[in-house]
């Protein structure tokens, strides 16, 4: 579901009830404002309380006689001079969590030591509209509908003096927006609802927005000698399916950029099944593929200046009597031939076709995959950082940027030719899995003998993508990560 919010912005406001919402920065008194706090009560108890505008503090005022709100709340940025966008970001969320409930909002923006640009504005808005998303779609009785007045978004205006330039900012913020609540929802979703010809038809949807789209059936990639990619797909009833995505968005003469997604709607492991213990969560599997679609829609919607192509390797692994067998051995797209160790081991077998197929099919400037690949990967880097190896130090180093901005950051791991033996086949060109000891750095060496000398990385988002911890922009099991990561790298540096 979408935001329970609908936002406003305005250079002045008159308040007639409902909540009120002043920012303080640290350092500054709590300054009322008009009538919202005629007398100055407001500030008043935040001396009493001595609330200092710490950042994501909030004091709750009871309005005082004579305001024109309801209910006051003072919610603290913290430092000034140390604000950044993800900061802003957060205190949208943090406000949210205070809006839900009320019949109506304004928010003053300006806070007195502060200097508030229409990009802080809409990031503000954006982190509202995140940390208002929840996953209620198969619940029969909705608490958004117990919290809004007959199941309406609460109308909240944004108050500040670059509310004409604000407005405009937020139409990006509400691209990405969408792009991160489609990707959260794909991945909330149940395996029995979403398959393989399901999340193609998602990606179908995207033509409305002017993205041209292809499916290529099972058919289509045996044709193309996708044997690694079919493999994985063979012990599903569910048939496979490679979703292409193209944004032209560019100068026509400009070669695209690519980004591929692991798109395993579920993982039960095949024939080396997983353990029962949180095989439910293996419906997320497809972490990877959602960024990739949530991006697509965002630089859609957004009308991004770019040449962008999405492809979504879209399997379901089952431990059919058809299934892939351990001891295997299957020749992927490219010619090159791969031993089956483990059938667990099987994103990488989607994600080396579709990386051929890239490749060969549009020439890209560069491609990024993305896939919740490894339990290794969280091992070393927990829930707080993806795992990023890269061929081509310039693109990783714009993808850490893009990281740092964003606040999805990633980690840097190393490649190299020791690492890459790990993976050597006596039977084949390669196995599907060097075994036990740097499992997600294995896994990045099988990807990289897909991708010849194109400047190239693999983000492991599998302790990042869901599951990881909740905070004020998402209170979801499923976090979107990846699409505002990639959006800001887009819009920084491959754009106009």
């Amino acid at each position: 579901m979408a935001s329970t919010f609908d936002i406003g912005f305005a250079k002045t406001a008159r308040v007639s009830g409902g909540l009120a919402i002043l920012l303080q920065v640290a350092g500054e008194a709590a300054a009322g404002i008009g009538d919202v706090d005629p007398d100055g009560a407001v500030g008043r108890a935040a001396g009493i309380a001595k609330f200092t505008g710490k950042a994501l503090k909030a004091l709750d005022v009871l309005a005082p006689h004579g305001a024109s709100a309801d209910r006051i709340v003072l919610l603290g940025l913290g430092d000034a001079d140390k604000l950044t966008a993800y900061d802003w970001l957060k205190a949208g969320g943090a406000a949210a969590a205070k809006i839900r409930g009320a019949d109506k909002a304004t928010v003053y923006l300006d806070a007195p030591g502060v200097v508030v640009t229409a990009r802080n504005v809409a990031d503000f808005a954006l982190g509202m509209q995140l940390g208002a998303y929840s996953f209620d779609t198969y619940k029969t009785k909705k608490a958004d509908e117990e919290e809004t007045k007959n199941g309406k978004a609460v109308k909240v205006a944004l108050v500040t003096a670059v509310a004409t330039a604000a407005k405009k900012a937020n139409e990006v913020s509400d691209a990405v927006a969408e792009g991160v609540i489609l990707a959260r929802n794909l991945v909330n979703e149940p395996a029995n609802v979403l398959g393989p010809v399901e999340f193609a038809d998602r990606a179908k949807a995207l033509e409305k927005l002017g993205v041209e789209v292809d499916v290529l059936t099972e058919r289509d990639m045996k044709k193309l000698g996708m044997a690694a990619l079919l493999g994985v797909a063979q012990g599903s009833v569910r048939p496979p399916r490679l979703a292409v995505m193209h944004w032209k968005g560019g100068k026509e003469k400009d070669r695209p950029i690519a980004f591929i997604g692991k798109g395993v709607v579920f993982d039960s492991g095949g024939i080396s099944i997983k353990q029962a213990a949180g095989m439910e969560d293996m419906k997320g599997d497809m972490g990877g593929a959602a960024a990739v679609i949530g991006l697509m829609h965002t630089l859609a919607a957004r009308k991004a200046k770019a040449n962008v192509v999405g492809i979504l390797g879209l399997v379901e692994n089952m431990p059919d009597g058809n299934a892939q067998r351990p001891g295997d051995i299957v020749k992927s797209m490219s010619g090159q031939t791969i031993e089956i160790i483990n059938t667990d081991a099987e994103g990488r077998l989607v994600l080396c076709d579709a990386l051929w197929y890239c490749n060969e099919t549009f020439k890209p400037q560069f491609m990024v995959n993305l896939a919740t690949l490894t339990g290794a990967v969280m091992v070393a880097l927990g829930s707080h950082h993806a795992g990023l190896f890269s061929n081509d130090d310039t693109l990783s180093g714009r993808l850490t940027a893009a990281g740092l901005a964003t606040n999805e950051r990633l980690w840097r791991l190393p490649l190299g030719r020791e690492y890459d033996k790990m993976i050597d086949s006596k039977f084949a060109d390669m196995k599907n899995t060097g075994g036990r000891y740097a499992g997600s750095i294995t896994a990045a060496q099988f990807l990289q003998r897909f991708v010849k000398d194109t400047p190239w990385a693999h983000l492991d988002i599998a302790g990042t993508a869901l599951g990881s911890p909740t905070d004020e922009i998402n209170q979801s099991w499923s976090s979107g990560f990846g699409v505002r990561l990639l959006d800001e790298l887009v819009r920084a540096n491959y754009e106009g």
